[in-house]
């Protein structure tokens, strides 16, 4: 019988909620989790957790055990009690780490401290050396790790992906890319980390285009330039609402990159994203086009149930959504629900292969199948996806210099720095 994981979820904030710990409960449910762990900062968003009536509706009788416990005060933080809980885990389970960016490279150290495969929110980290490291320490011990950029599980992406792999489109040399996330985002904790010193939209959503136009094409970036645009959030923060950015590519191709926190609350899409690549070959030209926020179902609902309360919405079926299937209450499906699966499925199915296996062949195993996944390049792991660690440095560097251009040098002493 195949052994189950035990879970822990570090960070309860938005993510967790609306893709995170649904996705690890129906896991849960199938026989991949055993235990569920989620740990934050203060009680807070554990009770809102624990209160979620589409959570309970959807998985009746599923707990998680929180960390702090929900009857402590709202007002008590406890900022070290995450490494608490990783030291008590055995080793090699699961965690996943659902914390500000800039907090990703302390957590995720923490975790390969005590010996835990991981699954870590996008981007990994902010630094490509930080990314390296993790990457090869990760490797010597023999611990998966998963980013989960999750549009490269899109149907559409990897459709695009084998299409553009067979020569189908010729090669990318034009693109532009959007995600505009929604407003009310700036009343959420974000507010109180998405600061101008720690992070931008181009750096928190363009990355998954910036991702997946790589993940489409192989080609790597080698300049980045980046604007912003500074606001405050309603507790008096300043953070870049807005921000676009343009990548140059190894063959001279460009992508500009559009991302904010303003989708109007009451518009009818949840955000706004798309995705345009104009390719050339010889005599003929190809084009890929994804316009992510038009999929095909409109409702209208009686009352404000869509996002911010908005009443007739353009309705995203394919990133996650809650559906009947065979079993108690309702399922999560698409491929944002697909995207944390691969990963939790893979340190499940290493797991288990090297059950009973002596230790040195069982770490030598390991590394093995961590690099067969790694080659594949669906799942985005250190070793597959540290460009955007690149392109994340040049970011960062261009837009706190004034849309500066940075360039990026690959290779053995690989790096981004101010043109």
């Amino acid at each position: 019988m195949a052994k189950s994981l035990k879970v822990s979820i570090i960070g309860g904030g938005m993510i967790t909620n609306d893709l995170l710990l649904p996705s690890i409960y129906h896991l849960q449910r199938t026989g991949i989790v055993e235990e569920i762990s989620v740990c934050a900062l203060n009680s807070t968003p554990l009770r809102a957790l624990e209160e979620n009536e589409e959570l309970k509706q959807a998985f009746p009788g599923q707990q998680f055990k929180p960390y702090p416990n929900t009857s402590e005060p709202p007002d008590k933080n406890f900022p070290d009690l995450f490494r608490e809980v990783l030291a008590g885990m055995p080793p090699r389970q699961a965690v996943v780490i659902a914390l500000p960016d800039q907090l990703h490279y302390m957590a995720v150290k923490e975790a390969l401290k005590n010996n835990q495969h991981m699954l870590c929110v996008k981007p990994l980290v902010l630094k490509y050396n930080q990314a390296i490291e993790i990457e090869k320490e990760a490797l010597e011990k023999g611990l998966f790790i998963g980013v989960e950029y999750h549009k490269r599980f899109d149907r559409r992406s990897l459709m695009a992906r084998r299409n553009y792999e067979l020569g189908h489109f010729g090669e990318f040399v034009m693109g532009e890319a959007k995600m505009i996330e929604p407003y009310f985002y700036r009343s959420s904790n974000f507010q109180n980390w998405f600061t101008c010193d720690n992070t931008d939209p181009f750096v928190y959503v363009g990355c998954h285009y910036v991702d997946l136009v790589h993940f489409i094409t192989g080609l790597k970036p080698v300049a980045v330039s980046v604007e912003g645009v500074k606001g405050k959030f309603p507790n008096g923060n300043e953070g870049y609402m807005w921000a676009t950015g343009r990548v140059t590519y190894e063959n001279g191709a460009i992508l500009s990159v559009t991302d904010g926190l303003g989708y109007p609350d009451e518009a009818a899409g949840s955000n706004e994203q798309c995705l345009t690549m104009f390719c050339e070959g010889e005599g003929k030209s190809g084009l890929i086009g994804h316009d992510d926020q038009f999929r095909g179902v409109e409702y209208s609902f009686m009352d404000g149930i869509g996002c911010a309360g908005s009443v007739f919405n353009y309705v995203n079926p394919d990133f996650y959504r809650l559906v009947p299937w065979q079993g108690e209450g309702y399922k999560p499906t698409g491929y944002g629900f697909d995207s944390v699966a691969a990963s939790i499925q893979t340190i499940h199915k290493i797991e288990n292969e090297i059950e009973g296996m002596p230790q040195e062949d069982a770490l030598e195993r390991r590394k093995d199948l961590m690099r067969e996944v790694d080659k594949k390049g669906i799942i985005a792991t250190p070793a597959n996806s540290s460009v955007n660690e690149l392109v994340t440095e040049a970011a960062r560097l261009s837009i706190l210099n004034d849309g500066r251009k940075a360039r990026i040098i690959h290779g053995k002493d690989a790096r981004a720095e101010l043109v």
